[in-house]
């Protein structure tokens, strides 16, 4: 059962999952005020919600390191899958807190209501990943928590915490757009070892994640029509600013041009770095 919380607004709502340590507690109250704010139960903001913190509330587990010390393994092994569940698990949280931070943070920006409207459905969407994850995780004998993870996808959120436009060209159309690339095949590979509990729960983040990248194309091309900028221009100089390294094929365009994000955003980046 949802325990009973005190949401006083949807910035505050947001900022308290953000702060939340209790990954249980982090998600419902995601969904929560998600919900209350479609059943139009909310104001935007309030002189009273908590300021956004620098980092999102975290149990002590699992141990954070550098992306190279991150392991793989096949996942024609039962602890080549756990790995992978992990690191997809690591993402979906991060994932949350990512939609809430850009709802939280950008709530006195001049966008229509219904920019929060799709990124609290990101939110809710993220945090029904991340459950799910967990699930087959601990139906596998494992949990959230018992491997290490990397701490990339919040520091390159981070990076570009001043401006919304560079936050949108890097966390829903790179590091988003990069699970409609990858995620077929890990599909594939998980119903070749005959994994398909996980391959299901892969299906339903991939068929998500292509209304996320959506909801990022969108936006971004309402705040360049509103500075009179060429989107694909604009989204290449951004990246070139605000992201390390570069983009990696192979890319599934057909996925990426459903959401919004046409080869011209992306294919001159491949040989981009920082």
């Amino acid at each position: 059962m949802t325990p009973p919380f005190k949401i006083i607004s949807l910035r505050g709502g947001a900022t308290d999952a953000i702060v939340s340590a209790d990954l249980d507690r982090k998600t419902a109250l995601a969904q929560e005020t998600a919900t209350r704010w479609f059943e139009r139960r909310l104001s935007l903001r309030s002189p009273l919600d908590p300021p956004l913190p620098e980092r999102p509330g975290r149990p002590e587990k699992p141990e954070l390191v550098p992306p190279t010390a991150v392991e793989r393994r096949s996942l024609h092994s039962v602890r080549g899958r756990i790995a992978l569940l992990h690191a997809i698990a690591h993402i979906e949280l991060n994932a949350v807190d990512l939609a809430l931070d850009i709802v939280a943070r950008y709530a006195s920006e001049p966008v229509p209501h219904s920019f929060f409207d799709g990124w609290m459905q990101v939110a809710f969407e993220e945090a029904k990943h991340f459950r799910l994850v967990r699930d087959r995780l601990r139906s596998l004998g494992a949990d959230y928590g018992d491997l290490p993870a990397h701490d990339g996808l919040w520091q390159a959120a981070h990076s570009t915490r001043n401006d919304l436009t560079a936050r949108l060209a890097v966390v829903p159309l790179i590091l988003e757009a990069r699970g409609l690339d990858v995620t077929p095949s890990l599909q594939a590979k998980m119903r070749e070892t005959g994994d398909l509990e996980s391959a299901a729960v892969l299906d339903v983040i991939y068929n998500d994640e292509k209304g996320h990248v959506a909801i990022g194309a969108k936006w971004f091309r309402f705040l360049c029509a509103r500075e009179k900028k060429e989107p694909a221009a604009t989204f290449r100089q951004l990246v070139r600013a605000n992201f390390r390294g570069p983009l990696k094929p192979p890319f599934n365009d057909i996925a990426r041009a459903e959401a919004g994000l046409t080869p011209s955003f992306y294919r001159s980046l491949t040989s981009v770095s920082q």
